[in-house]
């Protein structure tokens, strides 16, 4: 049987039918929400890098010995940094499809949300072990330097 027209000339919408429509939007607009915030947390931390390799390489004055031993760590977390932001790119992919297939905050969603966190988090711990493991290649005179450029970073608002 048709539903009724309003006097606009618009079908009425069932409840369930507006309640299932706002959940999904509600669930489509916190995927792209928690997309976003990863992909500017992903880009600070990026451009938060700079100055800190900057300052290493330029101000710092190392020796040829230290520029060795740095840019040996250097490597070492290049290749840790790629592989936990691939690790945040699967989560999302996870949680785009259990957004997408579930409609609700389920284990599914839940999982891929927790998949997330934890690359962000060893992200975040690899990042510290790798700006301490440059300090330790320091003298005291460069550390001094090194110290207050991290400091400066912290300190700073997410812009």
């Amino acid at each position: 049987r048709p539903r009724p027209l309003h006097a606009a000339g618009v079908r009425s919408v069932s409840p369930a039918r507006a309640v299932a429509l706002t959940l999904a939007l509600s669930l489509a607009a916190a995927g792209l929400g928690a997309w976003g915030g990863a992909t500017y947390a992903m880009r600070h931390a990026h451009a938060a890098h700079p100055p800190l390799h900057a300052v290493v390489h330029e101000q710092l004055q190392l020796t040829p010995d230290q520029t060795h031993r740095i840019e040996g760590l250097e490597t070492v977390y290049a290749a840790r940094r790629a592989a936990l932001e691939a690790q945040m790119r699967q989560a999302n992919t996870e949680l785009a499809a259990a957004l997408a297939d579930d409609h609700a905050y389920t284990p599914r969603v839940r999982q891929a949300v927790d998949h997330f966190h934890y690359a962000m988090g060893e992200l975040q711990k690899q990042t510290i072990l790798h700006v301490l493991a440059m300090r330790a290649e320091l003298t005291p005179a460069q550390t001094a330097t090194f110290d207050k450029t991290v400091a400066k970073a912290l300190h700073q608002s997410p812009s």
